[in-house]
């Protein structure tokens, strides 16, 4: 329980089903209802909104931005930047959660996202993950979670069952012409789409890196407010840069390591177990 400023633990863990377990494997997404609790969310919510309302970068209209821009205000490693939000990060009993879903026995963070999309604001392209990534792998996840509710006209994010088995499907980026090219492959080979509709704040999905997925525009007069945590299977290693967005991604999120390195920097402790 949340005592004054003192902000709730989430060092427990939760056992998943042999269902969960094997569904996520299988379709390369999956769905834990209430992963946290109501209490737990409402405190957190607090914290994370804060470094999100400080460190937003927006300063055009919703209108006037392109299509990414239009997705969601988007703040990384919010961890970083405030210790209670870090606490809700670095959380034992999601990092299990995912450890289990990959089915490996420990997990690193590899860094975290607040996606706050705006009332009005756009969809979110069909991407994979992954094209970011400096890892050859398949053992990488990221957590989805709600901090509000979300209605059945936004629902969780759009999954293409199996897609994670396909690997490198494209290295574009998250755009116009990725939503264009990966639409097409997706209808032209049939693939099954799932959306889990409407959420509880403290529901989450897992999606493995190199799932397809994209997510609906935000109708509604809320702000859907999203806190995502991206794990990797603990004794990786950083693989060589085959795309300026993974040269990027080297240098912000394994600083001060090269390719052959172990994935292990210092922004990437283990949080399982």
């Amino acid at each position: 329980m949340s005592i004054g400023n003192q902000l709730p633990e989430l060092n427990d863990t939760v056992e998943l089903s042999a269902a969960e377990r094997e569904g996520y494997l299988r379709d390369g997404h999956a769905i834990i209802r209430q992963l946290a609790r109501p209490d737990e969310i409402a405190a957190y919510r607090e914290v994370i909104g804060e470094v999100v309302r400080e460190h937003n970068y927006h300063t055009k209209p919703l209108e006037e931005r392109d299509t990414y821009g239009k997705a969601f205000i988007q703040i990384g490693n919010v961890w970083e930047l405030s210790e209670a939000a870090r606490r809700f990060v670095f959380a034992r009993r999601f990092a299990k959660a995912a450890a289990d879903l990959m089915g490996v026995p420990a997990v690193r963070i590899y860094h975290d996202q607040a996606l706050f999309k705006e009332p009005g604001g756009g969809h979110t392209p069909w991407h994979q993950d992954q094209i970011y990534w400096p890892l050859d792998t398949d053992k990488t996840i990221t957590l989805w979670m709600p901090l509000v509710p979300v209605p059945e006209e936004v629902g969780s994010m759009t999954f293409v069952s199996g897609s994670h088995n396909n690997g490198y499907i494209s290295k574009q980026e998250i755009s116009d012409e990725s939503h264009r090219t990966l639409k097409a492959y997706i209808e032209q080979k049939g693939l099954p789409q799932i959306n889990y509709g409407a959420m509880a704040a403290g529901d989450a999905t897992f999606h493995a890196g190199w799932t397809l997925h994209s997510a609906p525009g935000n109708p509604t007069s809320l702000m859907r407010e999203v806190m995502t945590v991206i794990y990797i299977a603990d004794g990786l290693t950083i693989a060589e840069p085959d795309s300026g967005a993974r040269r990027s991604d080297l240098a912000r999120w394994f600083p001060e390591l090269s390719p052959g390195d172990a994935a292990a920097s210092r922004l990437n402790p283990i949080l399982y177990p």
